[in-house]
Formats: structure tokens, C-alpha cells, sequence
């Protein structure tokens, strides 16, 4: 488990860097102290190193690479190239006055994922909002805040949705409670229009929308929101991305990858389907 506490400042891809180095020196039975003893490092560099705490210079990256027996040039070379994007600021960096540290990281995982599914509790998904829906949210979660802000806090959450319109964006699964879609935000019209939009946006054949009905009852998620997130790169494990209320867990261990996983089917399997969820929406935009 990675636990990122807001100030760290890891960049997402030096996380999934981090995992991958991780994975390679446990699959030939090494110690982070034999790895830190070969880099001319110590064991505490290394573990920061696989943390995704500190940047990670080319020269380091080939030695591990041949200490751990990556010889196939493919592979190598997918590796490097992942350090040289770790290297590169995202677009978000514009706004890294508004965003925690622990935020930022997830933004780059959700820019580089093949695909996310999510499950919601209390709001839409932020990658499915409307501007005015987005606007309420941040309005009522940010009590004296100055309007200036907030509106660049609107900005930067529809700049993130443009990875969904991407040729290469993720195919995005989201599982929302019914409960999200039944609460008022910004009043009924900014709630209808919201509604509506996710209808608009379930044409989009990189989307599925499911709802997790009231009529279900107690499911094996109650415990609250979280994210999985996959990558183009097979060798780049799974992500789990669980939200608190001032930093974040990524958990990217296998037992931890599956557990969340397997909540996630469970939760597909009772939930509406598509076509449901459609008819769904228009009962409650007629309720509103």
C-alpha cells in the first residue's frame, strides 16, 4: 500500500515507475539493500525510489534495470520511456495552486489510463459533470473561498474531463449511487441538466454508466467511493484510488488490486444496466 500524504509530491508516473522497479527486483528475490548497494545508494533511496518520492535518473534506472536481468530491448525501452515522461510536467502543473500534492498524482494517473472504473457515493463523477453541477460542488465543499478561485477550480475539472474525447483517453466505467443522482445539487435545474448530461454522454462508446439502485439494499461497497484505474502498459500494475479527506491511499499490491476489483464486478452485476440506467434518469428528471 502507498499511502500519499499531501506535500509528498510525487508525480503519478514516477509512482507506476516506482511499482514496476519494485516488482522486478522482488520477482529475482533481491534486497532494496543489495539494489541500493549497486546505484551507489542505500536501501532508504531505493525504497523512496519505488515510493515514486524522489525523481529517478536515467543512469539508475538502466543499472537496476540489468541488476534485476532485463535484457529483451523492448522491455528496456518501454521502462525508459516511462522515466522520460515521469520527467515531463503535466498540463495541470498550471494549477498547482489549487491542487493538493496527493490530487495532482491521481490527475496524471487519470491522464495516463487505459481505463478507469469507479463507483460514487454522494457526487457525479467528476469527469461526468456539467459546469454548473461542477460549480455547486465546489462551491458548497469550499466555504470562503473567493469566487475567482472557484472558478478556476470549474476550469480545471472540465480540462480534465477532455481526456475522455481523446482518440487515445480511457474507456470510463462508472457505478453511481442512486443517492447522488436523487441529491439536489444547485437546485433542480442545475440537477436536470446534469441528469440529461449523462444520458448525452452514454452515446459516447468509450463510457458506461451504471446506478446502484436503492431497491438493492446493503452491497459489498459500502464503505465508500473508490477508483481502479489500468494502463496501456500490461506490465504497469492496477491502481486503487481511495480518496480521504486530506490525502489519498493508491494501492497497487496485488491482494489489495484484486479485493477492489472484485467489489467492483460485484457492483457491475447488481447494478442497473445501461439501457436501465437510461430509463432510470428520465423517472428521476420527471421527479425533480
Amino acid at each position: 500500500m502507498t499511502q500519499i500524504q499531501q506535500g509528498s509530491g510525487p508525480t503519478a508516473l514516477r509512482i507506476l515507475l516506482g511499482s514496476q522497479l519494485r516488482r522486478l527486483r522482488e520477482a529475482r528475490g533481491l534486497t532494496r539493500e543489495e539494489a541500493g548497494s549497486l546505484i551507489r545508494g542505500s536501501e532508504s533511496k531505493i525504497s523512496r525510489m519505488e515510493l515514486g518520492r524522489v525523481g529517478l535518473r536515467e543512469r539508475d534506472v538502466a543499472d537496476l534495470l540489468t541488476f534485476y536481468g532485463v535484457e529483451d530491448e523492448k522491455a528496456r525501452s518501454a521502462v525508459m520511456d516511462l522515466l522520460s515522461r515521469a520527467n515531463e510536467p503535466g498540463w495541470w502543473h498550471r494549477f498547482n495552486d489549487l491542487l493538493p500534492n496527493w490530487f495532482q498524482t491521481y490527475v496524471g494517473l487519470e491522464e495516463a489510463a487505459a481505463r478507469i472504473r469507479t463507483y460514487e457515493v454522494q457526487f457525479v463523477p467528476g469527469l461526468l459533470q456539467t459546469k454548473e453541477y461542477a460549480r455547486a460542488v465546489i462551491t458548497a465543499g469550499g466555504a470562503g473561498i473567493a469566487p475567482e478561485e472557484i472558478a478556476r477550480r470549474v476550469d480545471l475539472r472540465l480540462e480534465r474531463q477532455r481526456v475522455l474525447e481523446r482518440s487515445d483517453g480511457p474507456f470510463f466505467w462508472a457505478v453511481i449511487d442512486e443517492a447522488a443522482l436523487r441529491r439536489p445539487i444547485g437546485g433542480a435545474e442545475v440537477m436536470r441538466a446534469q441528469l440529461e448530461h449523462l444520458m448525452d454522454l452514454m452515446r459516447q462508446p468509450n463510457i458506461t454508466i451504471q446506478v446502484m439502485p436503492f431497491s438493492f439494499g446493503g452491497h459489498s461497497a459500502e464503505g465508500g467511493a473508490f477508483s481502479v484505474l489500468r494502463f496501456h502498459d500490461s506490465e504497469l500494475p492496477d491502481v486503487v484510488y481511495v480518496e480521504q479527506l486530506a490525502s489519498a491511499l493508491y494501492l497497487d499490491k496485488p491482494e489489495e488490486v484484486d479485493r477492489y476489483s472484485e467489489v467492483m464486478e460485484r457492483l457491475c452485476a447488481v447494478s442497473t444496466t445501461p439501457g436501465e440506467t437510461v430509463e432510470l434518469l428520465r423517472r428521476i428528471i420527471k421527479e425533480i
